[in-house]
């Protein structure tokens, strides 16, 4: 196992109980003290994953967050003290794939840590296949993990690229929040299902030219989302 796991955060104690549990089962584990610490080690050392304390003492997780997803679809998993839901739609709007709230038990942390890294890089659609849709307007490849919109790749997180990927299965099926959470995040996800909206609004603002009049991924109203477009 060679998972590089970096730790923001500005408690020496977050960051000692973290390498003594992750370099017990195997990982590299770096250490940031502050967000823009965070932000060169994301740059020279490309972690696997990264453990993003909200609140720092220069630069805020949400600014940090921000930042390494211009860059990078690296899973990002937030601590914060904040659970409200208004706060976990905040992180995931932010681009954060797991939301955990301190007070925390280090093994329910590594555990989802585990499964971030198993859902991030796992694909759903089998090896090879690409999804083509509006004549070739919007193209997913399972292969790169990678979405093209007139030719042009269009960033996405790795959990942006799993939920488009989920509703181009099958174009025009309606899908519950709660199914969604179930094929992007996971059985075993205890968060929030609302969060799936802020994806949603994510991928709008990179795909569609009117996000009030959405082509792609088009809301059913008290159902969920489906995707609109005409398969190739």
């Amino acid at each position: 196992m060679h998972e590089r796991i970096l730790v923001v955060d500005d408690d020496p104690s977050v960051h000692e109980v973290m390498r003594a549990y992750l370099e017990r089962d195997g990982y590299i584990v770096y250490s940031a003290m502050s967000g823009v610490e965070g932000l060169d080690l994301t740059q020279i050392k490309q972690p696997s994953l990264i453990i993003l304390d909200r609140m720092l003492p220069d630069v805020s997780g949400e600014d940090v967050c921000a930042d390494v997803r211009r860059r990078s679809d690296v899973p990002i998993l937030m601590l914060t003290a904040v659970g409200t839901p208004e706060d976990r739609v905040a992180g995931f709007e932010l681009g954060a794939d797991d939301y955990v709230v301190k007070p925390y038990s280090p093994r329910e942390l590594v555990a989802r840590i585990k499964a971030l890294l198993r859902r991030c890089g796992a694909s759903e659609a089998p090896l090879g296949r690409s999804l083509s849709f509006d004549d070739g307007t919007l193209r997913i490849d399972t292969v790169r993990h990678e979405v093209r919109l007139h030719g042009e790749v269009v960033p996405t997180t790795t959990t942006e690229f799993k939920l488009l990927l989920a509703l181009a299965q099958y174009p025009g099926r309606v899908y519950t929040r709660f199914e969604l959470v179930n094929r992007v995040q996971g059985h075993d996800f205890a968060g929030y299902e609302r969060t799936v909206d802020a994806h949603v609004k994510n991928l709008r603002r990179k795909l569609e030219p009117d996000a009030t009049a959405p082509r792609y991924i088009q809301t059913v109203r008290g159902i969920g989302y489906r995707l609109g477009a005409t398969a190739d």
